[in-house]
């Protein structure tokens, strides 16, 4: 399984971040060991003071596919769900400063938290108008929804398969809307799509 993850997707997230806004889809990939699966807390890596949240829609991809293109694109992912990127800032702005690639602080065992995932029929809307938010101790911290996507998800699946084979089982992050911040030791993390609340752990 690969999961692929498309960074600033959302242009208020970039803008709070201070990068450029993408003239196309930045990808970034996490390995299978990077999955922290329904069940279980997330713990802070020791190599890291700032750990970040950033929650973001999924996708699975439910069968093989290379070089999509319209109008079938959605035809390869038949589930979607509310995920966490996690990230250690510190690390990361590190790495940015040194012009070093950023697996060290994306891609690491946990990072990618998911829940159990739900067919577009049961969520009953169309893809690119899906709302999702995240909570930290009882407190929205994250609001997103996909029509606010700079990329939309049908492009997105083009785009990943024009330089990867999509096969079944990868996951697609799609990008986090802005509001992304720290999470301390405790912290009760709570997903929500549409109003349901879908996913939640504790950080260790």
């Amino acid at each position: 399984m690969s999961i692929f993850c498309i960074g600033r997707n959302y242009v208020a997230h970039a803008h709070e971040l201070g990068n450029e806004v993408p003239t196309s889809p930045v990808i970034f990939m996490k390995p299978s060991t990077a999955v922290l699966a329904e069940g279980k807390n997330s713990t802070i890596p020791s190599f890291t003071n700032d750990l970040h949240y950033e929650g973001e829609l999924v996708l699975r991809v439910c069968k093989e596919g290379k070089n999509l293109k319209d109008p079938n694109v959605l035809d390869y992912c038949d589930v979607i769900t509310v995920g966490i990127d996690f990230t250690a800032r510190d690390l990361q702005n590190k790495l940015k400063e040194k012009g070093l690639p950023w697996e060290k602080a994306k891609a690491f065992d946990g990072s990618a938290a998911v829940s159990r995932f739900f067919s577009l029929d049961k969520v009953g809307k169309d893809i690119q108008d899906i709302n999702f938010h995240l909570d930290i101790n009882g407190k929205t911290v994250q609001e997103g929804n996909t029509s606010n996507m700079l990329f939309p998800v049908d492009e997105l699946i083009s785009h990943v398969s024009k330089y990867f084979t999509l096969k079944t089982g990868d996951l697609i992050f799609t990008g986090t809307p802005s509001g992304v911040g720290r999470v301390e030791r405790e912290d009760l993390l709570e997903l929500f799509l549409e109003k349901e609340r879908i996913f939640y752990f504790n950080v260790k």
